[in-house]
């Protein structure tokens, strides 16, 4: 059978990109097993018979130095010929396209984006040039075995064999320069280096020097090289830093370290034990509505599911790690954990200690929070809508850019914009954009300028979704710079207002002329003093859609309302000058073009480009 295209790339990388880090094979081959173990246990949880053969799960390692072989073997759940194909032929997961598309060929980099992609089983093939692999699935018949053979190009060879015990044998047949894995010395090292937290015994057979060989010959017996205990429930000051790291790699499959974990025993109404990692990168599928996501779920050390995802709200899916629960039953299902007032309090005490976690990152580890916020802060924002109750707390994570430097970066928080609040500002001002350069460009901004008053740019998709959930913070009003009915009066001295009062009545003929030109394409036309260098802008009611949420509706699909703005002109332009001179056929064209230039300035499509085009050629001629 031939290998998934995506399969073939990967293993390419894989050869040609990781051998700098050759030992994570035997990592991620023993963590895999260690998953075989635990869903053996969880299946039978409902059917018993699934154990027999023995009860006693295990994993051993052992190698073959005349032969050049290291094998890797679990009495886990094991495969079936289905089953063996799909896991061992393709790759059943979102975001493949996505992650060979981002491949530079620059080893370096792209040995960071397998960490975010995960590996697992073909990393085999970073030390080996034929891998076998001899399964039986719990519960079938011993003539139901199968063998995979690959050696790692095109195509790999599947049988039928007889296999007398359940659970899955690897045997990775090593390449000519890999000889320093064949030692019992080599291997446990990096056994208890990266699988010292598995729940599991790790055995390998025990080694003693013969004097009259003059080398270390194998025992009959065989001895456990891990600690075989659940690295949660162990005292956190019995752990290392480096252990908690190797922890998070097998849970996640992930090659990075994590950027920071919480580990906590938790006991009351609810016993409970979390230890819950932030990871440094985000997966590729982090955007995608079927992926699976949550943490892993325990009962009494008994792994009960992968992806446990009612156990944190959705907008904290990136956060690995396990939850060991004292009170639930051994039995529970997913529909179960929706209704259980024990799942519930778990959710909110783990929502409050990442939250903690990352409160705690911003204020000691800046750098590292702000890695977080590049990666997940899109993320996090959603949580201003699901989750009102920790909304105060959620919005001092958040960050954004803002007109107090030219640099795109998302660094300030509302308590920094605060902080530079001018003396009788009591509102908090944003504009949404499609781009960073279209939000900090927006004729909006011009007063805020010329007044120095910092406003915050925001030109990520949540963000319109965002505010409409996120109207205050500490008692200040968020307000956005392109709605109508913004009151200026805050930033206007006593000259400046009569000023305002004197030009509007004055320019009424010229707002008369341009509301029965544009009244089919228009709600109202008014005299505004938020521009400076731009002659007209285009706003929106306070309750309605902006024209930037309209195109994202649009561009989904979406039906929406009839979007008629309100023109709001600049009477100091130059160009308003000289449209109020104009009559007949050339101020209408006048007024079209300037709504349509007051639409392009905010990114929306006008409805006639070809009709804007011809009007704009006319009057350029003209005035030549």
């Amino acid at each position: 059978m031939g290998f998934q295209a995506e399969v073939k790339q990967l293993l390419h990388l894989m050869i040609h990109s990781l051998y700098s880090n050759k030992e994570i094979f035997l990592r991620e081959l023993v963590s895999n097993a260690s998953d075989a173990c635990d869903k053996l246990r969880f299946e039978a949880i409902d059917n018993p018979a699934l154990l027999e053969g023995g009860a006693d799960l295990q994993i051993k390692v052992s190698y073959d130095k005349e032969a050049r072989t290291i094998t890797i073997s679990d009495n886990g759940i094991g495969l079936s010929h289905e089953e063996a194909v799909a896991n061992l032929g393709t790759i059943a997961r979102s975001g493949t396209k996505e992650f060979f598309s981002q491949l530079s060929g620059d080893k370096q980099k792209d040995a960071q984006l397998i960490g975010q992609f995960g590996v697992g089983f073909y990393s085999s093939f970073i030390v080996a040039d034929k891998v076998t692999v001899e399964s039986r699935r719990a519960g079938v018949a011993a003539n139901e075995g199968v063998r995979w053979t690959s050696e790692g190009q095109g195509d790999f060879t599947i049988e039928t064999i007889e296999k007398e015990s359940r659970g899955t044998d690897i045997t990775l047949h090593l390449r000519a320069d890999e000889d320093e894995f064949l030692s019992h010395w080599k291997l446990s090292e990096i056994l208890r280096r990266y699988s010292d937290h598995i729940s599991l015994p790790v055995l390998m057979q025990k080694e003693e020097y013969d004097s009259e060989k003059s080398e270390m010959v194998k025992q009959d017996e065989w001895e456990a090289v891990n600690q075989a205990s659940a690295l949660w429930i162990r005292n956190k000051s019995d752990i290392t830093d480096e252990q908690y790291k190797e922890f998070y790699k097998h849970v996640s499959h992930d090659f990075e370290d994590p950027l920071a974990w919480t580990h906590n025993r938790v006991e009351g109404r609810s016993e409970y034990t979390q230890l819950l990692y932030i990871p440094k990168r985000a997966p590729f599928d982090l955007w995608d509505r079927d992926g699976k996501r949550g943490v892993k779920l325990y009962v009494k050390r008994v792994f009960i599911m992968d992806e446990a995802e009612q156990l944190l709200p959705s907008y904290l899916r990136f956060v690995r790690g396990v939850i060991d629960s004292s009170d639930l039953p051994l039995n529970v299902s997913r529909e179960i954990l929706q209704e259980s007032r024990d799942v519930r309090s778990i959710r909110e005490g783990s929502v409050k200690r990442v939250l903690s976690l990352l409160e705690n990152m911003a204020e000691n580890k800046p750098e590292d929070y702000a890695t977080f916020w590049a990666e997940f802060g899109q993320v996090l924002k959603e949580g201003t809508g699901e989750d009102p109750s920790n909304l105060e707390r959620i919005a001092k994570l958040m960050r954004f850019a803002s007109t107090h430097t030219d640099e795109p970066l998302q660094n300030v928080s509302l308590a920094d914009y605060i902080s530079r609040m001018k003396e009788g500002q009591d509102r908090i001002y944003y504009v949404v954009a499609d781009s960073f350069n279209a939000a900090k460009n927006s004729p909006h901004l011009e007063i805020f300028r010329k007044k120095g008053i910092e406003v915050l740019l925001l030109s990520e998709r949540v963000d319109e979704w965002m505010m409409s959930h996120f109207r205050e913070f500490e008692g200040k009003q968020l307000v956005s710079v392109s709605k109508g009915g913004l009151d200026l009066a805050e930033l206007a001295d006593e000259a400046e207002k009569k000023k305002q009062e004197e030009v509007a009545e004055s320019f009424k003929p010229l707002v008369e002329r341009l509301k029965e030109v544009l009244k089919d394409k228009v709600k109202d036309v008014n005299v505004t003093l938020r521009l400076v260098d731009s002659p007209a802008c285009v706003v929106v009611g306070q309750n309605e859609l902006s024209p930037h949420l309209l195109r994202m509706l649009q561009a989904a699909g979406q039906e929406t309302p009839d979007f008629k703005p309100v023109l709001e002109i600049n009477p100091e332009h130059a160009i308003i000058a000289r449209i109020q001179a104009a009559e007949g056929d050339e101020f209408a064209d006048w007024a079209n073009v300037l709504l349509d230039q007051a639409l392009l300035a905010e990114g929306a499509q006008i409805a006639d480009p070809a009709a804007f085009v011809r009007r704009m050629n006319a009057l350029l001629l003209k005035s030549v």
